[in-house]
Formats: C-alpha cells, structure tokens, sequence
C-alpha cells in the first residue's frame, strides 16, 4: 500500500514539473522537442505571459498585431485554456491571415514565452473581369472596391460576388452566374490575380401575371398601375419595361396598394404573391389581392390650430363631408402639394409644425378623422453656412440667397435661393444641397448650403466654310470677371484674368482672312454696385466683309455652277477653281459695320420678382460701297448698294424667368416682350419718300442715312416635368413670334429683319443686319429667300426632352420635337395658319469649357416658295447656343 501510494506522488511530481510542449491551435502534436509540450489531458496551469514574438507579416507592427490577439504581457493565464483559444479565433474573424499558430517557446516558473506565426493573406496584383463589356468592367470596378494591392479575404470575396450578382439583378438578369477564382503571380508569391467570370444569362422578363381576388379593378387597370413589371409579348406593352427586377415588382405591389387607397379601399392588401420560373427566360407573377369595403369620409375635425382657423384649414384640404376617403389626396393636400397645408406653416416660419390625420372613428363605411397639429414656435434663421465654393467672394453667393439670419424660416425662401445660386451657373445645379438643421433648444434653424462649384468659363473655337474659304471664330467667355480687381493688387483670386465678382467678359473674334473678318467685346455685371440687382452692361462690334470681282462670276467655275443648277452641265470645275479666290479678291467692293451698346436692368417686385425690365440704347453704322447684296430697294425698282446708315435704337424688354435649372430645366417658364424703336424720323422731315429713286439713285444715301423702325416680339417657354424624380422626361413648349412695322411706308428699314430657318447659327453670311431665327428641317434662311426680306415671322414647337447625363463635368440630353413656323415679307400678310412644319431628334451636350453643342436631324414636310419639292431631311449642328 506504502509502494502504491508513493508511485503515484512520483507520476504526479513528473507530470507537474514536465517541461510545457508547442500549443497549436490547429493540432496537439509536439512541433519540436526543445519546445514544452503541452497535455490537454492533463491538469491546466496559471502562467504569466512573460514575452509574446510575432512572425510570418512584413507590412504591420508588431505591436498592431499583438493587440488584435487580445494578449498582452503581464497578463495571466491559463494552459490549456479558452485565453489561446479566444486569441486563434479574433486572428480567424480579423480575415487578413490563411493560417494561425501560437505557440509556447519556454516556461521558467510561472512564466511563459509565447510565439505567434501568421501567415497574410496574399495582395491583389491585378483584377481581370471576364464575360461583360467594357462599360460594364468599369462600372463593376467602381462598385466592387477591390483595388490593386488590396488584401484578398474571403468576406472581400463574398461581397464582390453578392455586389456582381445586385448590379445585374438590377438589370435584369436575374439569373447571372459569378465565379471568382484567385490566380498566383508567378513574380510574387505573396500577390495574386484575381479572375472574375461572370455569365450573365439572358435578361429575365415577365412572361405573365396571373391576378386573383380583385372585382374593383380589373386585371388590365391593375396591370397599368404596375409601371415596371410588365408582361412580355403584348402589344399594349411595347414601351414599357418587361424585366424583372425584385425591387421594382415591390415598388408596384405598393403601387397597386396605393391605387386602392386612393379609391377608398384603405383595407386593400395584396395577402399572397409569388414569382416562379416559367422557363430560363421569363418567370410567372401570381397576386392574390383582398380588397376590403370602400370608405367614406363622414367628419373631419381640427384639433390644436390657433394660426389657421378649421375653415380655412378644411378649404385648403379639399375634402369634405361624403367624399371618398383618398389617402392619397390626403398626403398631398397636408404637405405634398405647392399650395399644401404644411407648406403654409413651413413659409410662416413654423417648423417644427406636424399634422397627423388620425382615424379616431370607423362606423361601417364611414371614418372620422381628427387632424392632430402641433404648430410649434416660428423659428428664425441663426446661421447660414456656405460649403465648397471656391469660385467666387462668399458675398457674391449670399447676395442672391432669400434665407438670411434674423428672418423668420421660410420654404417658400429656401427654395427659391436654390433657383438663385443654380441660375448663377457657377455651381452644379443637381448637387446644391440646403441642410435645414432645427435647434429645438432655442427654437431656431440653421441652414449649411453645400455647393460643388464647377468651372463656367467658355472657350468656343469653330471653323465653318463660305463662299470665300475656311471661316475661323475663337471666342473666350469668362463668367467670373471682377472688374474692380483690374486695377488693383490682389491674391484673392486665380487665373489670368482678375476673379471673383461673377461679372461676365466676352471676347470674340471671326475671320477667313481679309475676305471677312468681326470682332466683338461686351460687359456684363448682374449687380451693378453691388448693393441691388440691377444689371449693367456695355459691348462693341466691328466687322468688314469685301466682295470678290466680277471676273470670279465670269469664271469656268462659275459658269458650271449655274449649267449645273439648270440642269446642263456637270459641277466637275469645283476642284480646279474653287481655290482661286485670291484672284478675284476685289477690296472696293465692301460693307463695314460697328456699333456700340449700353444697357441698364432692374429685377421687379410687382407682379413677382421673378420679373425684370431692362433697357438697351444702342448705336449702329453701316458703310456699304458698290455692295449688291444687301437689298435696299429704291421705288423704281433700282436698289441702293453704296453709302452710309445709322440706326440709333432703344430697345425695351420686359421678362419674367422661373426655371429650376439653366441647363436642364424641368419646371417654370420663360418669357420676355420687347419693343426695339428709333426716332421717327419721316414724321420729323418734310420729304415726301414716295419719289426717291426716280429721278435720282444717289437719293437713297439720303434716305436710309437715319434708318426708322418700331420692331415688336415676343418668346415664351414653358418646362413640365412628366414625373417627380431627379432623372425624368420633360416637356419644352415654345411660342415666339415677331413683327418689323415703319412709320412711313415708303421708308421701310432694311435692316433688323428676321432671317428664317435652319439652325439660326448667326455669323458669316450676307443677311448682315437682320435677326437669325431657327426653324429645323429647312436650309438656312430659306424662308426669307435672297432678296425678300421677313419683316413678320412666328415660330411654334415642343420638345420632348430625357436626360442621359447631369453630371458636374457634362450635361447630356436627348429630344424629339415637333415645330412650325413661317416668314413674310409683308405685316399685312402674317398669318398664323400658314405655316411650315418639321420634325426631328437630337442630341445637347454641355461642357462647361466649351458652352452647349448639339445635333439635330430634322424632316421639313412642306414646299419653300419657288420650290417643286419638300425640304425633306436636314442636319443642323450648333456650338454655344440653343435653339
């Protein structure tokens, strides 16, 4: 018994004092035989970590990767135990390592000497996407957020493929298949490529739509209401999306809801629905809807107003008494709305005003509903903030904002401030950002206005070609102009040109050489002062166009230019005459123009102050010497082609601009009339015109000296967005028409008239002194043809318009449009039913250095005077302007 007892004293004292082994997480044998072993059958023991190595990672500190462990020297703990455990498993959740090992390197006493071997996950040299187009690659590159360098995990991976497989889901194709499989870099061993295949599938459509339950509303209504999950197949159907997309299949079940509740039925729910594949392509919709009774509204009372009384409030509302209980138009009417009961509050500076509709009693078909208003306290401004404009002074900006501090809030104000910084231009329009932040300690607001400015500098450089060769334009637009720094020292701004104001300076020059050469520059400050909003502007033009000789019209080129034209003879001297102008060059045949402008606005209150009347008193002279192109008819049917005219007008506009965005507008409108007169100077003298030019030809020198007119127009627009969203159709209508009337009829003016059709590009051409007016699907000025100049014209269009771009850098859209319009050469004969119509599409893009550019194709579907055939198709290309 004595033997016994002391053998196992002897296997005790061994086993306590056995030196501690390798622990590893992943096994229990003994990795070296200098190392403790550890026995997990054995008794465990209490150690203080005494020393705690880290190997097998290059790019972290030690100390980093210690930390993620949750050991730390000094601490306690126990062998075999949860501590090495719980370590092994937060390295495992960190997912940077493939394989983790904490072992013991010695045991002296109580102590213990840890080491930690990590093996890191390989880095991403390179990500290949297989199986889409390139489009799609840098999409998904952009979403996945698996760049170069980064640590390939397996979370890294399952959210690429859940991100992949969302993207085309969205699409589409519900059925897409992605496989991501990681590839050694023979260079790199601890890198990796990343090969991502996907199989997109084909795009999953609606092959049918099975609906139960429903006696209200027919399956055909029910189907309607479902915007974007749509049966394939049908012909009703040809517009509309047929993919399925889960998220748009919810969206339209709640459409469908939605529908319901507006018609009374504010039980309806659809109590089961199901998608189930049809075959590869296409799968089945089943709803099964419950519709409940319809209700009506039988009371309606308003409990907690004191700033509005129930009358006024119930009028507003527009429900009353035995009316279907709409609880769409309910939402609508409490804030949605324009004219909202909610905005009304919010405009009176109550914003911390809530109106909750509560049904407070249903009686068979019959609800009572109390409107439950917490008006609150009218909260004043405390503190605008402006964020990201780096473009100009900050009080440039706050001039144009309605929402100052000391005023009571207002969403009436905040709104429109949006429209005032968007229209300034220098600052993206789908990015201005008002953050309303209340403060219900003290019962105010704060609004930070987040701003992405963008650069509104034009730089146009086009070439064209004339009658005389290549025409060159360069014309730089700088929209940040301060001319207050011209003359003075200042680091403020950047640039070549002194910055800051938002005042705008236009340099323009056009030439082809000495054939034709215009120059043009002009002032514009949009708060003159800087005090009020009254605009002030200056410009000035020069231009000279020569003639080439007689001799050209003589030439072999000319001769089958017109053998051409009447059909007897072939254009085949184009190539060998075209480029001899030089020889024909003939300086004594010119006209000179130059002219010089002020002008003066003032934004109205009255009606609204959205209204604004400007004045413009400006001087033209016009030195034309033996020119023949420009038709000043004399009454004996001689025309005038030598001598000197002024035209000193003064031109008074009234408009009135609310659209949203300058760019893109989605609502609001345009208009402007404006009356451009001179001094009737027939009715002054005492000279009977109706002889000139029939003893004397040189009397026209004398006549047109002082040029006379009153010329009258008009141009209104209109923007409606066809749904509530950023991204959505809009609808552009226009109406303009103008009319050229004189004080003596023998003195008509032969300048300012309108020049119409085509793309209504002004510039190189001899309609010198008369007003470009577009009219798509006709050669330019074809509806005022050489020699009959339009002193009437009308102009009638709409424009559907869908965005495919609103970005900082670009704006692109696409449209269809429909238009008519006509010329006369006379008032009396203006008739708004004869009229030339057109169709067409096309193409805007902006690009902030440049201005809009466009395309479009148009079809003219009638005859111009003279012609035997249609217009037919035309093209029209534009730079820095719209139509």
């Amino acid at each position: 018994m004595q033997n016994r007892f002391s053998l196992i004293l002897l296997i005790a004292a061994c086993l306590s004092s056995a030196p501690m082994g390798g622990y590893a997480q992943d096994n229990n044998t003994t990795e070296q035989s200098d190392k403790p072993v550890i026995l997990y059958n054995g008794t465990p023991k209490k150690y203080e970590i005494a020393d705690i190595k880290v190997s097998g990672v290059k790019n972290y500190e030690d100390y980093v990767l210690i930390g993620i462990s949750g050991l730390a020297v000094g601490q306690t703990i126990t062998v075999p135990g949860d501590d090495i455990t719980s370590a092994v498993k937060r390295y495992w959740r960190h997912g940077l390592f493939s394989d983790v090992k904490i072992t013991a390197d010695k045991i002296v006493d109580n102590k213990i000497y840890l080491s930690i071997q990590l093996t890191q996950r390989p880095r991403i040299t390179d990500i290949v996407i297989h199986g889409v187009k390139k489009s799609e690659r840098e999409d998904l590159q952009a979403k996945l957020g698996m760049a170069k360098g980064t640590q390939v995990t397996p979370n890294l991976i399952d959210r690429a493929k859940i991100l992949i497989k969302k993207h085309f889901d969205e699409k589409g194709f519900k059925n897409a298949e992605v496989n991501i499989i990681e590839r050694e870099d023979p260079e790199n061993k601890e890198q990796v490529y990343v090969d991502v295949n996907i199989d997109k599938k084909a795009k999953v459509k609606v092959h049918q739509i099975t609906i139960d339950g429903n006696e209200v509303l027919t399956d055909k209504k029910l189907k309607r209401v479902m915007k974007k999950t749509n049966e394939k197949g049908k012909l009703i159907n040809l517009f509309r999306a047929k993919k399925f997309i889960n998220e748009r299949y919810e969206e339209d079940k709640q459409k469908i809801i939605d529908k319901y509740n507006e018609l009374g039925y504010r039980d309806a729910q659809i109590v089961v629905d199901s998608v189930s594949p049809y075959d590869e392509k296409t799968v089945d919709v089943y709803m099964k809807i419950y519709e409940g009774q319809k209700y009506y509204l039988r009371d309606i009372t308003w409990v907690g107003n004191t700033v509005y009384p129930s009358d006024l409030l119930n009028e507003q509302l527009r429900m009353k008494r035995g009316d279907v209980y709409n609880q769409k138009l309910l939402n609508d009417r409490i804030s949605n709305d324009e004219d909202a009961i909610g905005n009304n509050y919010y405009n009176r500076g109550y914003v911390f005003y809530r109106l909750d509709p509560v049904e407070v009693n249903i009686d068979g078909d019959s609800i009572d509903l109390e409107m439950r208003i917490t008006e609150g306290p009218q909260a004043s401004i405390s503190h605008v903030r402006i964020n990201g404009n780096d473009r100009l002074y900050e009080n440039i900006v706050r001039r144009e904002l309605r929402t100052r501090p000391g005023d009571l809030f207002s969403k009436e104000a905040l709104e429109r401030s949006y429209r005032e910084i968007a229209q300034m231009g220098h600052f993206n329009p789908e990015n201005i950002k008002p953050d309303v932040q209340p403060n219900f300690q003290d019962g105010t607001v704060d609004i930070n206005w987040g701003l992405e400015s963008k650069a509104n500098d034009q730089v146009e450089f086009s070439a064209g070609w004339g009658q005389t060769g290549i025409i060159g334009k360069l014309s730089l637009k700088f929209t940040n102009f301060s001319f207050a720094n011209l003359f003075r020292k200042n680091d403020n701004y950047r640039g070549i040109l002194p910055q800051g104001d938002g005042q705008t300076l236009t340099i323009s020059g056009q030439t082809n050489g000495r054939y034709y050469q215009s120059y043009s520059v002009s002032f514009f400050d949009p708060w003159f002062g800087g005090k009020r909003p009254n605009s002030f502007s200056v410009s000035a033009f020069y231009s000279i166009q020569t003639d080439v000789s007689s001799q050209y019209y003589n030439s072999a080129y000319m001769n089958n230019y017109y053998n051409m034209l009447s059909g007897y003879g072939y254009y085949g001297g184009y190539g060998n005459y075209y480029d001899n102008y030089e020889s024909y060059y003939d300086p004594d045949k010119s006209i000179k123009m130059f002219g010089v402008s002020v002008g003066w606005g003032k934004r109205l209150r009255w009606p609204d102050d959205y209204f604004t009347l400007s004045a413009e008193l400006s001087y033209q002279r016009f030195m034309l010497k033996d020119w023949s192109y420009l038709y000043i008819k004399l009454n004996n049917g001689q025309y005038m082609n030598t001598g000197n005219c002024n035209n000193l007008s003064l031109n008074l506009t009234l408009s009135r601009n609310s659209t949203d965005n300058p760019i893109f507008p989605r609502y609001g409108s345009e208009f402007s009339a404006s009356l451009q007169i001179t001094p009737p100077y027939s009715l002054f003298s005492k000279k009977d015109y109706s002889t000139y030019g029939k003893d004397n030809y040189h009397d026209a020198a004398s006549m047109y000296k002082w040029i006379e007119y009153h010329k009258w127009k008009f141009k209104a627009k209109t923007y409606t967005a066809l749904m509530d969203i950023q991204k959505c159709p809009v609808i552009m209508t226009r109406t303009e028409f103008g009319i050229l009337g004189h004080f003596n009829k023998y003195k008509r003016s032969p300048f300012e008239t309108f020049y119409v059709g085509g793309d209504g590009m002004t510039g190189y051409s001899y309609n010198y002194a008369s007003e470009t007016i577009a009219l798509r699907g006709y050669e330019n000025g074809s509806l005022t043809p050489y020699g009959s100049e339009g002193y009437a014209y009308i102009r009638l269009g709409a424009e559907l318009r869908y965005p495919l771009m609103l970005e900082n850098s670009t704006s692109i859209y696409a449209l269809g449009f429909v238009e008519a319009g006509n010329a006369w050469n006379n008032v009396t004969d203006f008739n708004p039913f004869q009229l030339k119509r057109s169709a067409g599409f096309g193409v805007r893009i902006f690009l902030p250095m440049i201005g809009m550019m466009g395309i479009d194709w148009a079809y003219g579907f009638d005859k111009i005077d003279g012609s035997m055939q249609y217009s037919g198709s035309q093209f029209h290309f534009i730079i820095g302007q719209e139509f």
